[in-house]
């Protein structure tokens, strides 16, 4: 088959047999694939720092019809996120970001939308090193296009509208319950929790960033933990980079 051509982001990279390395990243024309780099691993490869995660690159490859990964033959940098990586939480939610959007996307299947979620959210946290707002706008964002976001202003059982600063039960599965709804043992999330989620529905992120006065950051990650749990509900495991953040003290545990 004809070589393609895409921009792309870099999603994970692992170790081939002694040079190669197997790549899933993230296509804007094309979706999400895997492929295998040749020779990626030696010390002069041609592919030099374009296959670290989270890189925006232009992509080439080809394909057969007898092979689900593909043949990557040249990568072109376009931006690189290194330095968000230098620092640890920035690093850690680049890799969460990442793992997210391998788990959830679809195989060959061009999502324009998540492709552009990604890659302003990469560039959001390279620039601002704050990650509690931006990794709370890609989940969210992530539940909403993927149609799993629950109702955030209404109770799931019986329809009663979410006001006030009161803690309503979040449940993974079915979404918010009121208080009357509540059942012993559900986790609790706060009104002040679900007020942040509202304006990420309607506002950029870069607009969000610059807010004065800012959301609080502990809301932000209480909101985070709600969507995670979501997310990982409907992917049915556990994200492994989210294990880094806990001990970071993003408190994002289940």
């Amino acid at each position: 088959m004809p070589s393609r051509d895409s921009e792309a982001i870099i999603l994970r990279s692992y170790p081939l047999g002694e040079a190669d390395r197997l790549v899933s990243f993230l296509s804007r024309a094309h979706g999400r694939m895997r492929g295998v780099a040749k020779g990626a691993r030696r010390p002069k490869s041609r592919f030099g720092a374009t296959l670290e995660c989270c890189s925006y690159i232009r992509i080439w490859f080809y394909e057969r019809e007898t092979r689900d990964l593909v043949q990557i033959t040249q990568c072109e940098l376009q931006e690189s996120f290194m330095s968000a990586f230098g620092n640890y939480e920035a690093g850690n939610t680049l890799s969460l970001l990442s793992e997210i959007s391998e788990s959830v996307l679809p195989e060959r299947e061009p999502l324009d939308a998540s492709f552009r979620l990604l890659l302003s959210t990469a560039r959001a946290i390279q620039n601002s090193r704050q990650t509690a707002l931006p990794a709370a706008y890609f989940a969210l964002w992530t539940m909403r296009l993927s149609g799993w976001l629950p109702a955030l202003d209404r109770c799931a059982r019986c329809g009663e509208n979410l006001t006030g600063k009161q803690g309503y039960a979040a449940h993974a599965r079915s979404g918010l319950w009121c208080q009357n709804c509540r059942k012993p043992g559900m986790s609790i999330i706060s009104g002040a929790a679900l007020d942040a989620a509202r304006p990420m529905l309607s506002e950029g992120l870069q607009v969000l960033l610059e807010r004065n006065p800012p959301l609080a950051a502990q809301e932000l990650r209480e909101l985070t933990k709600f969507l995670l749990n979501g997310i990982e509900h409907q992917i049915e495991r556990k994200l492994t980079t989210r294990a880094f953040m806990i001990a970071d003290r993003m408190e994002l545990k289940v």
